[in-house]
């Protein structure tokens, strides 16, 4: 009976609860550095909330070669929190605006050990119930040779060696009008003076 009496209250004053959506978390895939560079390691979100003044953001970082992963960075209550025992204590600074849905990170002094996963996570109460989104890095010594480098050479000469045969078309077709032309004019010319010998030889 006071069940009843109290949802019963709660439906009449219009006081129901807040239920809780689905939050999707944004990362990059991958991103590459080189050792002795700061990069920065993005994640936001999207919710059907308002953003919560109790918005949380949560880093993890799994290196390459391994099975577990590590906290290196938390934010709540409006302040930031780095891992003080993780790899990246000295050199992990948030560079995010929570109040814009932006959780993101910066790591400084890059090396080579740092390759590995690094994990996002974002809670923006009540819409707590989400996927974490991960990127990987990757800190190479000299600049690598990516496929997209290779790829945009070839179309380049494809689109070149294209432009050459229209060009060479087109020139073709230029000199042979002109060819054209000229045997025309000739032609007519010895005509004419054919025609005037005609004649003189008449006269």
């Amino acid at each position: 009976m006071l069940t009843f009496l109290a949802l019963t209250s709660v439906a009449f004053l219009g006081i129901v609860p807040e239920q809780s959506q689905a939050i999707a978390i944004y990362t990059g895939w991958e991103r590459h550095a080189l050792v002795g560079s700061d990069i920065r390691l993005s994640c936001s979100f999207f919710s059907w909330r308002w953003t919560s003044e109790d918005v949380t953001f949560s880093w993890t970082y799994r290196p390459d070669g391994s099975r577990d992963s590590i906290s290196i960075f938390h934010y709540t209550g409006g302040a930031a929190y780095v891992d003080n025992k993780g790899p990246f204590r000295d050199r992990l600074e948030f560079v995010g605006n929570p109040g814009r849905r932006d959780g993101s990170i910066l790591l400084k002094n890059l090396e080579l050990n740092d390759n590995g996963t690094f994990t996002c996570d974002a809670k923006n109460p009540p819409d707590i119930v989400g996927r974490p989104s991960s990127v990987r890095l990757l800190v190479f010594e000299k600049v690598p040779i990516q496929a997209g480098v290779i790829t945009g050479a070839i179309i380049g000469v494809v689109l070149g060696l294209l432009v050459l045969i229209v060009v060479i078309y087109y020139l073709m077709r230029f000199l042979v009008a002109r060819r054209v032309f000229s045997l025309s004019v000739s032609k007519h010319g010895k005509k004419k003076k054919e025609g005037s010998q005609q004649r003189q030889i008449k006269v």
